[in-house]
């Protein structure tokens, strides 16, 4: 993979995993600034257990990760919360409290990380809401919106500490196809609006064409990455023939039965 120039992520030599047992070895990637990104593979081969390291969950095995030119496995736990801000991540269902509004989801990492006042918070708040089309919604409790909506209002917490990188669990998952279509069209509304640079945990094939610059191909027998590059290309030309079956409906079929 072509190295980029001041990458907002870069992973060296990177092996994770759980009791000093490996789940992916020698990793080597970075990602570029506006880019999406995506991490694409079969079931169990180690797609959420690298993206839980990236955002400094976990500590790994061996190697480093580096968020805009910083270790986050080598900085003291006050940095490492400092990096951490710097990033927002959107999990697989939204990971909302059930107890709270979907406003005071929100307002939470701002209570927590800045000095702002209950009026200023409240003006972000709503701010926040717009961008995701759920400006009427922030009275709501989490259990009265659908999941499309859930995942927004995720995503809007994310948003909250405007931060330039953004990581994604699955954001298409369990959602039906017009749904996910228009959360991808606010990725993409995000990414040219506000200039963000997204890494994306996903096997759904229609979005990763829809929206992934870049992509990588983890593979659980080999522990390792297969094949990186443009997601068409890939699935056109890779010199893999596993990761062109993947890249197309028939194969990712064939991997998760």
């Amino acid at each position: 993979m072509k190295k980029a120039e001041n990458p907002v992520v870069e992973v060296k030599n990177l092996t994770v995993g759980y009791n000093n047992r490996p789940v992916l070895e020698n990793l080597n990637f970075s990602v570029n600034r506006g880019e999406i990104f995506a991490i694409m593979g079969g079931s169990g081969c180690g797609k959420s257990t690298l993206l839980k390291h990236m955002i400094g969950l976990y500590t790994p095995i061996k190697g480093d990760i580096k968020i805009f030119g910083e270790s986050i496995v080598k900085a003291g736990e006050q940095r490492k919360r400092q990096l951490m801000r710097r990033f927002g991540v959107t999990y697989q269902g939204g990971a909302l409290f059930g107890s709270m509004t979907v406003a005071e989801n929100i307002a939470l990492p701002l209570e927590e990380f800045t000095d702002l006042s209950r009026k200023e918070i409240h003006e972000v708040v709503q701010e926040k809401l717009r961008w995701v089309d759920l400006a009427q919604f922030g009275n709501y409790q989490p259990a009265e919106l659908s999941g499309g909506m859930c995942k927004r209002a995720g995503l809007a917490r994310a948003l909250a500490l405007d931060p330039q990188l953004l990581f994604f669990d699955e954001p298409s998952a369990g959602l039906d196809p017009i749904t996910s279509a228009e959360l991808d069209r606010l990725i993409l509304r995000l990414r040219r609006d506000l200039g963000s640079t997204m890494v994306i945990v996903t096997h759904e094939l229609d979005s990763v064409f829809a929206i992934a610059d870049r992509i990588i191909m983890l593979d659980k027998k080999t522990r390792s990455i297969v094949d990186s590059g443009a997601p068409r290309e890939l699935e056109r030309h890779s010199s893999n023939p596993w990761v062109r079956q993947f890249l197309s409906r028939d194969g990712l079929k064939r991997d998760l039965n």
